[in-house]
Protein backbone atom coordinates (compact mmCIF):
# COMPACT_ATOMS: atom_id res chain seq x y z
CA UNK A 1 0.00 0.00 0.00
CA UNK A 2 1.14 3.67 -0.73
CA UNK A 3 0.44 6.57 0.92
CA UNK A 4 -0.17 9.50 -1.16
CA UNK A 5 2.31 12.03 -1.20
CA UNK A 6 0.45 15.75 -0.73
CA UNK A 7 1.87 18.30 -3.04
CA UNK A 8 2.91 21.04 -0.27
CA UNK A 9 3.60 23.59 -3.28
CA UNK A 10 -0.03 23.54 -4.53
CA UNK A 11 -2.18 26.18 -3.50
CA UNK A 12 -4.63 25.63 -0.96
CA UNK A 13 -8.35 26.82 -1.98
CA UNK A 14 -9.40 30.10 -0.66
CA UNK A 15 -11.96 30.34 1.79
CA UNK A 16 -15.50 31.47 0.40
CA UNK A 17 -16.38 35.48 0.84
CA UNK A 18 -18.51 36.09 3.72
CA UNK A 19 -21.12 38.14 2.17
CA UNK A 20 -21.90 41.13 4.04
CA UNK A 21 -25.81 41.00 4.34
CA UNK A 22 -27.54 37.19 4.77
CA UNK A 23 -31.08 36.71 4.86
CA UNK A 24 -30.79 33.50 7.19
CA UNK A 25 -29.63 36.21 10.17
CA UNK A 26 -31.85 38.07 12.13
CA UNK A 27 -32.03 42.02 12.56
CA UNK A 28 -30.24 43.79 15.07
CA UNK A 29 -32.43 44.70 17.98
CA UNK A 30 -33.62 48.25 17.96
CA UNK A 31 -31.63 51.06 20.28
CA UNK A 32 -32.84 51.10 23.93
CA UNK A 33 -35.49 54.48 24.32
CA UNK A 34 -33.63 56.90 25.96
CA UNK A 35 -34.00 58.30 29.61
CA UNK A 36 -35.82 60.98 29.99
CA UNK A 37 -34.61 63.09 32.92
CA UNK A 38 -37.36 64.39 35.83
CA UNK A 39 -39.14 65.88 37.40
CA UNK A 40 -41.51 65.38 37.39
CA UNK A 41 -40.97 61.35 37.85
CA UNK A 42 -43.10 58.78 36.05
CA UNK A 43 -45.22 56.11 38.73
CA UNK A 44 -44.43 52.83 38.29
CA UNK A 45 -47.08 50.89 36.62
CA UNK A 46 -46.82 47.96 38.80
CA UNK A 47 -46.75 49.65 42.23
CA UNK A 48 -47.32 53.20 41.49
CA UNK A 49 -44.65 54.58 43.37
CA UNK A 50 -41.98 57.01 41.54
CA UNK A 51 -39.26 55.81 39.30
CA UNK A 52 -36.14 57.43 38.31
CA UNK A 53 -37.84 58.34 35.10
CA UNK A 54 -39.24 61.25 33.83
CA UNK A 55 -42.90 61.16 32.79
CA UNK A 56 -42.23 61.63 28.69
CA UNK A 57 -40.20 58.34 28.49
CA UNK A 58 -41.88 56.05 26.10
CA UNK A 59 -42.92 52.56 27.10
CA UNK A 60 -43.29 50.61 30.00
CA UNK A 61 -41.57 52.34 33.30
CA UNK A 62 -41.12 50.55 36.58
CA UNK A 63 -39.18 51.50 39.55
CA UNK A 64 -35.86 49.82 40.20
CA UNK A 65 -37.84 47.08 43.10
CA UNK A 66 -40.66 46.04 40.03
CA UNK A 67 -37.81 46.37 37.28
CA UNK A 68 -35.49 44.07 39.75
CA UNK A 69 -38.59 41.47 40.41
CA UNK A 70 -39.57 41.44 36.56
CA UNK A 71 -36.43 40.69 35.20
CA UNK A 72 -36.46 38.04 38.13
CA UNK A 73 -39.36 36.19 36.24
CA UNK A 74 -38.50 36.63 32.94
CA UNK A 75 -35.15 34.96 32.90
CA UNK A 76 -33.80 32.02 31.75
CA UNK A 77 -34.47 29.22 34.39
CA UNK A 78 -31.48 26.93 32.45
Amino acid sequence: MEQEQLDETAPTPAAAPIPETDASYCPAPAAPAGRVAGPPFADCLECGKPTEYGVATPGVVMCPVCEWQDAQRTACSG
